[in-house]
């Protein structure tokens, strides 16, 4: 019994913890699908503007109540600017399309598209404080960086050169397979592989891009006679885009190494990271 109330427990503060980590990607999300259902279609400001003021301000509000550290702030501006230079280039090629009006767009991109890859950035980096995670045998840092920039730059070339995408997935099983990621829920660590993490983190983002996606503040090609499951071949690439994502924030937090037994930091100096 005392092993089940344990599970249940921890698997409570979890999923607490983790709805708390995705604190701005879930109120985000709320928005784009509240506005699909209640805001009125004749509305003097767009929908898709709106949902720019309204990112901005949750923005404003995690760094006022100090739910966010200005350096996570900073590593959000950069996913902004990296997810729309990508929105820009997918929606030229016609991969998927924003249909609504809106005057604050670049393109035909909305600024608010940013923030939605700018909400992953802000999990990794509030999840990373509140389960305090560490890592063994994590990679070398200009390894992570040049399969990120592979990642990234495969995105593009992909359309027109050879998709090297599967090169990639066995990359990073080469580089990661042997890293486990530690975690503290209440009292004592528990651990995974880094890779199945990184998975499980990918099928949630999928489950989130159908909720947005449903919504219509943006559709598919197969989505243009009505909504229909994003393909779960989009799975393969959020899990591309999560290493991308992860190595952008561990240049802000350096990942740290797992240890069994704290050494008082006073006598032994910072806790040693990776890379």
């Amino acid at each position: 019994m005392q092993i089940i109330k344990l599970i249940l427990r921890e698997s409570w503060l979890f999923g607490l913890k983790q709805a708390w980590a995705c604190l701005f990607g879930g109120a985000f999300l709320a928005l784009i699908l509240g506005t699909r259902f209640w805001y009125p279609a004749d509305a003097w400001i767009a929908r898709y503007d709106v949902l720019v003021f309204a990112a901005l301000g949750i923005q404003v509000a995690l760094l006022l109540l100090k739910l966010e550290s200005p350096s996570e702030a900073v590593v959000i501006g950069v996913f902004h600017v990296v997810g729309t230079v990508m929105e820009l280039y997918k929606t030229a090629i016609g991969s998927w399309a924003y249909p609504d009006a809106g005057m604050l767009k670049i393109g035909q991109v909305p600024l608010f598209s940013g923030f939605m890859y700018a909400a992953v950035g802000s999990y990794i980096a509030r999840v990373s404080r509140m389960l305090d995670l560490r890592y063994s045998h994590y990679p070398r840092k200009y390894w992570t960086i040049l399969l990120a920039m592979l990642i990234y730059v495969n995105f593009y070339t992909n359309h027109f050169l050879w998709d090297i995408r599967f090169g990639l997935f066995a990359a990073i099983a080469v580089l990661f397979w042997r890293t486990q990621i530690y975690f503290v829920i209440d009292r004592e660590p528990r651990s995974m592989p880094l890779l199945l993490g990184f998975f499980l983190v990918s099928l949630f983002i999928w489950i989130a891009e159908n909720v947005g996606s449903f919504s219509q503040v943006w559709i598919y090609p197969s989505q243009l006679r009505g909504f229909a499951l994003v393909s779960a071949n989009k799975i393969g690439a959020w899990y591309l885009l999560m290493i991308v994502s992860f190595v952008l924030v561990s240049l802000v937090h350096r990942p740290v190494l797992f240890r069994r037994r704290r050494v008082n930091p006073v006598v032994a100096g910072a806790e040693p990271t990776a890379g």
